[in-house]
Order: structure tokens, then C-alpha cells, then sequence
């Protein structure tokens, strides 16, 4: 399985308002439930005005497009990070599924993978 490098850094916050958020800006991912706005976007494209934020997390996707029959793919990857003592942050689209790390942690996550059998690319 091919695990893509995300070449830019990432930030987790909440914030109050749709408004806030740059459309217009690269990768973001926006979670809404009855409790919370959330936002995982490209740290340079952060509102201002956040409830919450937390920096430094890096990623990478999956990549092709995941067929919804395909079982356990995330939780592999999540069971083998957590082995190693290495916490995620995943984030799920219709095609296929991110994982973030802390900064600190990115090179090891990605060693780890590779070592068990990942292929990752640029």
C-alpha cells in the first residue's frame, strides 16, 4: 500500500463560525456535529480567531481511492502506530483516509511504516 507525504504542515482547532475559515486556501477538512466546529487545515490558512489550536501536526493519505468494502485499512495503520507510541489524528474522506502525527514524530511514523511494508512517496 502507498502512503503519500502531505508537504506542508498542519494545524486541529476549533473555531465559532464558518466564516472564519479560507475556502480558498489549500488542504482543509471541516467536521461539524451538534457540539463543535472543527477544522483541520494548512497551518499558513488558520483563522485568527480560533476557540482552540493546536500546531505541528504533519500527514500522510492513503493513496488511490478506497473502495467502502475494503476492511481495516485505518486500523492497521493506527494499530501499528500505537505500538510504537505514536498518536494519530485521522481524518476520512469519500475517497480515502489522512493520518496526522505530531511534527516530533512524523520521520519515526513514516520508518515504522516502511519497515512493516509501506511504500511512501513524495
Amino acid at each position: 500500500m502507498r502512503l503519500k507525504k502531505l508537504p506542508y504542515e498542519l494545524t486541529v482547532c476549533k473555531v465559532t463560525d464558518l466564516s472564519d475559515i479560507k475556502l480558498d486556501g489549500g488542504f482543509f477538512f471541516v467536521g461539524k456535529t451538534d457540539e463543535e466546529l472543527s477544522l483541520v487545515c494548512e497551518t499558513k490558512d488558520c483563522p485568527e480567531k480560533t476557540v482552540e489550536r493546536d500546531d505541528g501536526w504533519m500527514g500522510f493519505r492513503i493513496e488511490g481511492v478506497l473502495d467502502f468494502s475494503l476492511i481495516g485499512i485505518l486500523s492497521k495503520i493506527s494499530t501499528i502506530l500505537a505500538e510504537n507510541e505514536i498518536g494519530i489524528f485521522a481524518v476520512s474522506t469519500y475517497n480515502t483516509d489522512y493520518i496526522l502525527v505530531k511534527e516530533e514524530n512524523f520521520d519515526r511514523t513514516l520508518q515504522v511504516l516502511a519497515k512493516e511494508g509501506y511504500d511512501i512517496v513524495e
